[in-house]
């Protein structure tokens, strides 16, 4: 790696204002903080950034991907273009 062109990475507190929940993560957004920080439940004190949403505020964020209805697509196609096989 190329000294110098990277931004710096460290442990940071992303703080939900909206549900009142901080996690401790790294991330590159320490140097914008402005200054603000928090002391952790360890003793530490670390840069803190505020967001508005995060999984624990969103109501439909779950972490995970969404279940396609497979079932329902391949029966909707068969519906339009028949089981019929070859050309």
């Amino acid at each position: 790696m190329r000294k110098g062109i990277h931004p710096a990475y460290g442990p940071v507190v992303f703080r939900d204002r909206a549900a009142n929940h901080a996690f401790l993560t790294r991330s590159t957004l320490t140097a914008t903080t402005a200054g603000k920080t928090v002391e952790w439940e360890d003793g530490n004190t670390y840069p803190v950034v505020d967001v508005e949403i995060s999984y624990v505020s969103h109501p439909f964020y779950t972490g995970t991907a969404r279940v396609l209805d497979t079932a329902g697509r391949v029966e909707r196609f068969e519906r339009r273009y028949g089981k019929g096989g070859g050309a």
